[in-house]
């Protein structure tokens, strides 16, 4: 008995359609997600699950991706290769606008002023800020920490020129600050809270009155267009994620202790009291202290031009 077989052409026009079909379907429903490790609402969501699963339920598989500081994570924002970006500094998007970056604004986390401040060592001759003239300060560069050391260094009339900024990484500044490599430390939590318990320090400018210390969620502006739902289901889970921790710190300190250098669960509860990991809606008219940020910025010759923050675009949920 004979078997009749379709034509090739057919055969083949089939199996490259499925292939096309599959690949195009597996871009659309992958969102890659980038993150650092003080990403604290991401990185809750990631490891229970919550997200993943929320978004599984749309047929949306996750994909997630660590960076060492903002700058980096929205840079791959910008060129395209993640979606997303779980929150950074009020600082950091100001350099991406700086850069000409296409990002949208959506979601971001009420203004923690008390979750940066600038330490000295309990025995340092520093008493107040304008004793900063002429010392040497390590800052992480474009850090929330950078505009607050640039608006403190102007409330004691000093310039950013008059000091000597040591551009280190966290764990770098901290362990420069221990060794006495430098003269002060601005950081913040929970590297701040640590520092605080585990060495003798005060404290010689805290962010209130300072720097708000907002924290922004950002995504491509292209994705903004083509996937408002996935933001909306996004943006449910990290305000839902902000009432998790605050009504359950021991648990929340439990799955952050041992991402966070295995910080004992007292101090994370510290450190997450500073937070108030509210997340709302951007909305522009709240967008005031990033122009200041912008200028001050500008002033102190760190970037390259003047930069207008309301042109940025908003995703509203």
């Amino acid at each position: 008995m004979s078997v009749r077989r379709p034509p090739v052409n057919k055969v083949l026009i089939a199996a490259l359609s499925l292939f096309i079909f599959n690949a195009s379907a597996q871009a659309a429903e992958t969102l890659r997600i980038g993150y650092q490790k003080s990403s604290t609402l991401i990185t809750l969501l990631k490891q229970q699950g919550t997200l993943e699963k929320d978004l599984a339920a749309h047929g949306v598989q996750v994909s997630w991706h660590e960076f060492p500081s903002g700058l980096p994570l929205l840079e791959s924002l910008n060129v395209g290769n993640v979606d997303i970006s779980a929150d950074v500094a009020d600082t950091v998007p100001v350099f991406a606008q700086a850069a000409g970056a296409n990002l949208t604004f959506f979601a971001q986390e009420t203004a923690s002023p008390d979750a940066q401040a600038i330490v000295v060592r309990q025995d340092s001759p520093l008493k107040t800020l304008a004793d900063l003239k002429g010392k040497k300060v390590a800052v992480t560069k474009a850090a929330g920490t950078h505009y607050l050391l640039i608006a403190a260094l102007n409330k004691a009339g000093l310039k950013f020129s008059d000091i000597q900024p040591a551009y280190l990484t966290p764990a770098d500044g901290r362990a420069a600050f221990e060794n006495g490599k430098v003269d002060a430390w601005v950081t913040w939590e929970p590297f701040l809270t640590s520092v605080q318990r585990q060495l003798p320090t005060r404290v010689l400018a805290g962010g209130a009155g300072l720097a708000q210390y907002k924290r922004y969620y950002l995504t491509s502006t292209a994705y903004a267009q083509a996937h408002p739902d996935v933001l909306k289901l996004v943006f449910a889970d990290l305000q839902k994620a902000g009432e998790w921790t605050k009504a359950h710190p021991d648990q929340a300190a439990a799955v952050l202790g041992p991402l966070w250098g295995n910080l004992d669960s007292a101090t994370v509860q510290a450190a997450n009291q500073h937070r108030t990991y509210q997340v709302q809606p951007v909305k522009l008219d709240q967008l005031g202290e990033q122009q200041s940020i912008a200028d001050a910025f500008f002033s102190a010759g760190l970037l390259p031009k003047p930069v207008d923050t309301k042109t940025v675009a908003i995703w509203h949920p």
